[in-house]
Formats: C-alpha cells, structure tokens, sequence
C-alpha cells in the first residue's frame, strides 16, 4: 500500500479485515497527505427526500457527458453504506440540535447531502479516525518518510513490489525493496506542478508518474480541477494556498468583481453555486476583463462564520483579513486530478497486481469535472471494493525480474520553471500556441539529469512525468470541456465525446490515443479483471 490518505488507509483496513498483511508506506508522516486538508465534507444520499438517482445526476451534469455511468452507479448507491463504515470507526460528523446529521450543499448539488466535520475540518476528523485504526492494528506494519522509486514487476508484467528510498526516522536511510502479491496507489494528486495549489508539498504526482513508468494507462489526465476561490495572498506568493470552502457559498456567500457586483447571476443557473469549472472560468474572465489578479467573496451575511468555518477563519485572519466586515480575497488554484490511472470499477490498473484508488485513480466518476465532495466518498467506495479483490482473489507471490530500466533523475532546479510554464500556459486557460510553448519547454528542461539523485530530484522527474503527459493529453482536445479550457476552441464538440488514454512508449516517450465514449464505458466485469 502506497499512500496514507483515505484512500490508502481505507483500503488497508478492508484488506485486514480479509486477513491479509499489509506494509503501508508513505512518503512523509501518515497525516500529511491532502486528506487532512479536505474541508468541504463527503457527499452521500442521507436525506429521505434524496436519492441516488439524483446524486448521480449531478455528478454527470458536473462530468459534461465523459462520466462512466457504471462507476458512477457504484459511487452513489454504495456511497451511504460506506459512510456509515466510516462512523463506525469513530469519524464525528456535525449533527443538528436533535442529533440527526447536519447536511449541507455544495457546487453542482441540487439537494443538502454534505456531511463535514469540525465546521470546515472535514479531512482532518477522517484522517484521526483512519489513523487510530491503523495504529491499532498489529497486521499493519507503517513505513513513513519512505519514498517509492518505481514498481517492481514479474517475468509476465504482474506488479511484485515497490523500490523505495527510506528517509531514516527510525529505518536505515538508503534505497531498499518491498515485495507483495499487489500494490495498491494511493498516492494522491498531482497538484504541485502548479505554482499555486491547494494541494500540500507531497502532491507530486508520484503514484502516476510510477504506473506510466510500469506500462499502466493513465486516462482524463487534461481535467484538473482549479478550486474556484483559494485565498489569495498577495502578488507572487506560490506554494500551498489555503482554501475557501464552497460551502460557504452554500451557506449564502457570494463572489463580487472589483466594483464590488455580484456576478455569477445569469452565468448558470445554480449562480455561486454553479460547478466548479463554470465558477472558475467566471472569475477568470473578470480578472482578464478588470486586469486584476483576484475576485473577492462577500461572506458578511453569514451569522456563523466563527463556528460553521473555523479552519478559514484562522487563515483569513491570519493574512490579516477580517471576513465578518470584509469580503475575501480568492482566486482560481490547482485542485483536483479527475484524471490519473485507468482503473475499473474494482480499482484494477493495466497491470496485473497493481491496484489504484483516490485520486491517483481514474475510475470514470469524475468525468470532465469532479462534482464536489464526490473524491473523499469516491476514495472509501473504491477502497472497499479493492480490498474485497484483494481479500478474493490475491494471486501467489512472484518474483521480480529486476526494477524498471533506470530512469534518468533530473536536476531539482528545474522545478521552478517546471510550475512557472505550467502556470502560464496548461492551468485554467489553455491555447494551442500555450500548449506548443510549453511542450518545448519541458522538452528541454528533461535534458537536465543530475548525477547524483535523491528525493528532490526524484520528485521533480515525478512532476516532469505527469505534466509532459498532461500537455499532451491537453494539447489533443481540441475542445473545451468541464475544467479543460482552450480559448482557441470555446465550445464542447461531440467528436471528443471520449477519453485519451496516455501511456509512455521504451523510449519513455509520451502517446496519447483517443478512445471514443462507448470504448470507454466500462462494463460490469469480475472482480479484478481490467476493462
């Protein structure tokens, strides 16, 4: 098990409950992933007066016609029952005065089916349970500061295990091996190839950096989702930004441009709380149209901003801004990969024995846009099913032939013009003269090999991996659809109704191959066999 999110630690749990052993590798502490930092909450049909049918309408209205219906059938109508699993281990929702679960709505939902936690401290409540579960269970043993260098494989392909070089913290410092009968991603998003992100430091796009490298096919990758309205800091500030809840604009905040006017009134008809992608492609054509770097968000009409959103409070006020008296500051930032690995609805790869879950996964739910607070529910549906793969159908151990061929480490200094070009021309406006401009750019900066590498320098292959191949990926649709925005081509166009599949060729070249929507909808296959 690669990763120690929800995505990961959910997973090991149902695996155990399988009686399987499980080593559990993270590359920095257990609770430093982007779990912790998920503030909105975990959507799921909880309300008499909601259903599946209209949660999975939602999430395909956000999806703009790529959604798989197949996945997203099993997200919605397994999602409630998973949730339930996740209190049982001792996650405390909010709950109403009389005890019922307090529920809220969120961007894109046509009905309150949001659970959170702490007010805005969604991510951390599920992270503590998740972590007190795991301390608790002697079959799990947890290596921490370890970072996975690539998989290692059988004679036929099947994955055997993990190379990795483990940071000391207790373990010898140095590069060593872990062998399993599966390995299992969950290594989390891809965000830190952004100059401004709100995805922690660890959010390298490793696990898919390491499934391309292995043979694995990688699908959706030009869909990231730029959070409509992180915090804005000030001029140059790049880095993790701190990020404002859309459920603030459920709770009545709303976005006003520089002379102080709503406008998200007649963009769409669910207005502030329109997806994500409608809200983020608004507040960037105000900041194009008024020259301006931010928008800002009136939340004074909010009675409880202390209680319902502590988290943003203390970060609002931190930067020295007083919500309660002034709207916020806010800007579009890198957020969410609804693209990663091609998996199916089991949570199986392309390569036998190796299996991926939470958003280093492209299950097919998510589509062309995620629909908010489906990853957390997405992460612990998923989770659940690979465990009872694995639990069914483990397949003997098998000895590695060798690690991958080597892959030359470039130079952690790149890293810099690596965000800079992916910021200015693949984040949430993309051209065709943009894309041009910054394939040649990362063309170049992979000449730059290090002799002697080490985590910096394997982080940034990681992060040269996924953007050459996100480039790619963006630079062949030629359409705009959900969070992928070409300027250059406005429209969403029906011949681009499908997915292009990425892969890397011997030479670790990337290839893109479109696959139209009915080759991409899965099928209901057995459990683990990959379609």
């Amino acid at each position: 098990m690669v990763g120690s999110g929800v995505a990961g630690l959910r997973t090991a749990l149902h695996a155990r409950s399988h009686g399987l052993s499980v080593i559990l590798v993270t590359k920095v502490n257990i609770d430093d992933g982007s779990t912790r930092w998920a503030q909105g909450g975990i959507a799921a049909v909880l309300d008499p007066t909601d259903t599946p049918a209209a949660h999975a309408a939602d999430t395909h209205a956000a999806g703009v016609g790529l959604c798989d219906p197949v996945a997203v059938d099993v997200l919605v109508n397994e999602g409630p029952g998973r949730l339930r699993d996740l209190m049982e281990l001792g996650a405390a929702f909010d709950r109403t005065p009389d005890g019922k679960l307090s529920l809220t709505r969120e961007g894109g939902h046509h009905a309150r089916r949001i659970v959170h936690a702490g007010g805005d401290a969604t991510g951390a409540e599920v992270q503590r349970a998740l972590h007190a579960a795991i301390v608790g269970d002697a079959g799990i043993d947890l290596i921490e500061h370890a970072m996975v260098l690539d998989l290692l494989l059988a004679a036929d392909g099947r994955a055997a295990g993990v190379s990795l070089h483990v940071l000391g913290e207790g373990r010898a410092d140095g590069v060593g091996a872990v062998l399993a009968r599966a390995v299992v991603l969950a290594t989390g998003g891809m965000g830190q190839i952004y100059a401004s992100t709100t995805n922690p430091s660890v959010s390298t796009g490793d696990g898919v950096a390491l499934g391309l490298r292995a043979g694995a096919v990688a699908a959706d990758l030009e869909f990231v989702q730029f959070h409509p309205t992180s915090l804005y800091l000030g001029p140059g500030v790049t880095g993790q930004q701190p990020l404002i809840s859309e459920a603030m604009r459920g709770e009545g905040a709303f976005l006003i441009n520089g002379e102080g006017e709503p406008f998200m009134n007649g963009i769409h008809p669910l207005a502030d709380l329109a997806p994500r992608d409608v809200v983020a492609k608004a507040i960037t054509r105000v900041m194009l149209r008024e020259g301006s770097d931010h928008v800002r968000l009136n939340a004074t009409g909010i009675e409880d901003l202390d209680t319902r959103f502590p988290s943003i409070m203390a970060s609002c006020r931190a930067a020295g801004i007083e919500p309660r008296q002034e709207p916020i500051p806010v800007r579009p930032a890198a957020h969410y990969a609804s693209g990663g690995l091609r998996t199916d609805v089991w949570g199986a790869t392309s390569v036998p024995g190796l299996f991926a879950c939470g958003e280093v996964a492209c299950t097919g739910v998510h589509g062309a846009n995620r629909l908010a607070s489906n990853s957390l529910l997405e992460g612990l549906v998923f989770a659940a099913r690979i465990g009872d793969v694995l639990g069914n159908n483990l397949a003997p151990q098998a000895d590695p032939v060798a690690a991958n061929a080597p892959y030359g480490a470039l130079d952690p200094a790149i890293r810099a013009e690596l965000t800079a070009v992916m910021s200015t021309h693949v984040a949430a406006l993309r051209s065709g003269d943009g894309l041009v401009k910054a394939r040649e750019t990362l063309e170049v900066l992979s000449t730059h090999a290090v002799q002697e590498p080490g985590p910096a320098a394997w982080e940034v292959t990681d992060l040269l991996t996924v953007a050459s191949a996100l480039t790619a990926a963006a630079t062949q649709r030629t359409e705009t659809r959900g969070c992928h925005w070409r300027e250059d081509h406005p429209e969403a166009e029906a011949p681009w109704l499908g997915r292009i599949d990425v892969t890397l060729d011997a030479d670790g070249l990337v290839q893109t191959h479109f696959r139209p929507l009915e080759a991409a909808v899965q099928t209901v296959a057995a459990q683990g066999a990959w379609v």
